[in-house]
């Protein structure tokens, strides 16, 4: 379970709409930085900052393939963080209101 200053970082990750729509992406398929680069409009230094940012995080996870860098969602984190996002928007006997 993931606690709320974990998943705060997550949410930053995700807070740009660059970087939700490399997610989107990466919800079908591994792909190389060059692949994600051709669908957007920026540079190619502009893609490793965003990617850096998802992979420190744990979002997404690389790997070399010769010169490429390959990249796929962590699917596990994406699990917690769904698991995290029904927990406090549930009601429960423990809620922190209830407190």
């Amino acid at each position: 379970m993931l606690a709320y200053c974990d998943s705060v970082l997550l949410f930053k990750a995700l807070s740009d709409e660059t970087r939700l729509r490399i997610v989107d992406m990466l919800s079908c398929q591994e792909l190389c930085a060059c692949s994600i680069l051709e669908a957007f409009e920026i540079s190619q230094p502009t893609l490793s900052y965003h990617m850096k940012i998802l992979t420190e995080c744990g979002l997404v996870q690389a790997r070399k393939d010769g010169s490429w860098t390959r990249y796929t969602l962590n699917q596990e984190l994406f699990a917690s963080l769904r698991q995290f996002l029904a927990l406090i928007t549930t009601d429960k006997d423990d809620c922190i209101c209830k407190e």
